[in-house]
């Protein structure tokens, strides 16, 4: 009969040897995970920089644009090709100067056509006064010859009279004699009446012709003043820029051909980030270096629109005395947000983009450790610090883009 040999012993050993093997892998696995995830760099390739307890000011920089204060657009009125050029870029001018001669023939045809027009109504309208006048005058000597009648008229009947008071004429020559000279005086006095009549119709309409002969002559002149506008003349007394006419060139109807700087003062013009909008506002000073001096300026107009991600800003020098500065020319302008505050700041570096602001590596020695820090107002040099750092301690403030995954720099010398 066969023995039954028990399996136990065999089980207890593989159990002995299986349960200090996943003992050593779980402690390595517990070593890896809880260690600290660490990387070894070049002090050459790092920028270590010192907090600090200094005056923060919360400023912009900014690049604006001198322009003038006062100056005038050089439209193109009538458009045609430039003939001549009288003027350069950068000239000083008098108001009415001429500066270029355009041409164009099909305008000139067109303006040749209408003063031909106009002249025709004019002389059609002073002939229509003409005939009234004739006929006035054809009226008035029709009056003197029935008026002559009419006295005739009444001459014998005055004679008449007398002759048939005394029984010498006969009553139906009386009769007669008084039928003519009722005819005389009722047909005078409807010729009176109708020349009257006509005289007031004739002075109205002559008025009206003579209102309507000076709209003529009006557009008349103003057609021959617009025959003038192919020669541009400055608006006003200045510098000229922006003037660029060549020989040939054709210019449209609306067109600016160059603008006039009135010499009478400056502004700057800045096209500014869309990330600036709610902090700037009109009032707001600020400084321009020039010849060795700070000039100081104001935001005068903030044109709030936004265009490609940018705004318009323009500002005032706030003393315009003895300025002489050239159109186009660009200046750093440092806006003032707020006064100076002694803060805990920390100078501006690449590493903000990579954290967002949410953490640092300190330094200490020759090791760097990631500790969370708070961030608040920022300017173009510094951060303000409001959490997690203190005054003298040294952050890397260079990029850390490799670095994101690490949390323990260990710094070769």
């Amino acid at each position: 009969m066969d023995t039954i040999i028990s399996r136990k012993s065999s089980k207890k050993k593989k159990l002995l040897i299986v349960l200090p093997l996943i003992l050593i892998m779980g402690y390595f696995v517990f070593a890896s995970m809880s260690k600290k995830r660490s990387l070894n760099v070049k002090k050459e390739e790092i920028i270590i920089k010192n907090v600090q307890n200094d005056f923060f000011e919360d400023f912009v920089l900014i690049q604006a644009k001198v322009t003038p204060l006062h100056a005038m657009l050089v439209n193109v009125i009538e458009g045609g090709s430039v003939q001549e050029v009288y003027v350069e870029n950068g000239d000083r001018v008098t108001k009415g100067q001429p500066l270029v001669r355009l041409y164009n023939p099909n305008t000139e045809l067109n303006y040749m056509q209408q003063e031909t027009a106009i002249i025709e109504q004019i002389n059609n309208l002073n002939k229509a006064k003409l005939d009234l006048r004739n006929q006035e005058l054809n009226l008035a000597k029709d009056l003197i010859a029935i008026e002559h009648d009419f006295q005739d008229a009444k001459n014998l009947y005055d004679l008449n009279k007398n002759l048939y008071d005394k029984e010498i004429l006969a009553k139906n020559e009386w009769i007669v004699t008084q039928e003519n000279y009722r005819f005389q005086k009722e047909r005078m006095d409807i010729i009176k009446q109708s020349v009257s009549k006509e005289k007031q119709a004739n002075s109205i309409q002559i008025v009206q012709l003579n209102q309507s002969i000076a709209i003529m002559n009006q557009s008349l002149s103003i057609l021959r003043k617009n025959k003038n506008n192919f020669l541009i003349v400055a608006p006003l007394s200045g510098r000229l820029s922006s003037f660029e006419p060549i020989l040939g060139k054709t210019f449209v109807q609306g067109n600016s051909i160059g603008t006039i700087d009135m010499m009478k003062g400056y502004k700057l013009t800045a096209e500014v980030d869309e990330f600036y909008l709610n902090k700037l506002r009109e009032g707001l000073t600020g400084t321009v270096e020039y010849d060795g001096k700070n000039l100081n300026v104001e935001i005068a107009k903030i044109i709030s629109e936004v265009k490609d991600g940018r705004f318009l800003v323009e500002l005032n020098f706030i003393h315009q005395e003895e300025l002489t500065l050239n159109q186009g020319i660009s200046f750093g302008v440092k806006i003032n947000l707020s006064g100076k505050e002694k803060r805990t700041v920390l100078s501006k570096g690449a590493f903000y983009q990579d954290t967002a602001g949410q953490w640092v590596f300190v330094v200490n020695g020759n090791r760097a450790t990631k500790r969370a820090v708070k961030f608040g107002r920022e300017n173009p040099l510094y951060y303000e610090v409001l959490e997690g750092l203190q005054p003298h301690e040294k952050v890397i403030t260079s990029s850390y883009k490799n670095y994101k995954e690490i949390e323990e720099l260990y710094i070769e010398q």
